[in-house]
């Protein structure tokens, strides 16, 4: 991984309100929290690679509340099956500001069809449904941060 794509990433976070970030690319892995105001990074290289001077992780902290879009306990689920996002991004719900939702609670969906766009690094992901059936919930609000694997929809199998 080069540094200018390093630079690309973390200019991407600042921008973004996703608070924490880890990737891995072969022997190369980097972490970027954000806390407050302040960013932290570390990465490694191969031994083999110069490395630059890493500050020191963060130490782990549990979350202490639920990632954005998420129902604390006491709101019920819809029941079905939950469909995912497969990125860390910003969730659309529609392909334009003036446009219709690809989806909205209640419609029938077929295997294939576009449920919402994930927007990661300028490049517009379309989630698709990988399966049919009628949107139960829509678990993230529109232009909301979502993180990998969060839900976003509640679908009920046909």
């Amino acid at each position: 991984m080069d540094l200018k794509l390093i630079k690309n990433i973390l200019d991407m976070i600042a921008e973004s309100d996703v608070n924490e970030v880890s990737l891995e690319e072969g022997d190369f892995k980097i972490k970027v929290k954000k806390q407050g105001e302040v960013q932290q990074v570390t990465y490694s290289q191969p031994a083999a690679a110069p490395q630059a001077p890493a500050q020191p992780a963060a130490p782990a902290q549990p979350a202490t509340t639920p990632a954005q879009g998420e129902s604390d306990d006491s709101a019920p689920q819809a029941e079905g099956d939950t469909v995912t996002s497969p990125i860390v991004g910003t969730f659309y719900e529609s392909p334009s500001p003036d446009s219709d939702p690809f989806v909205k609670v209640g419609d029938k969906v077929s295997k294939g069809d576009t449920l919402c766009i994930v927007e990661a690094m300028k490049i517009m992901n379309e989630i698709e449904a990988e399966f049919g059936g009628t949107v139960k919930q829509i678990l993230v609000d529109d232009a909301q941060p979502v993180e990998y694997e969060q839900p976003l929809f509640i679908i009920k199998k046909d």
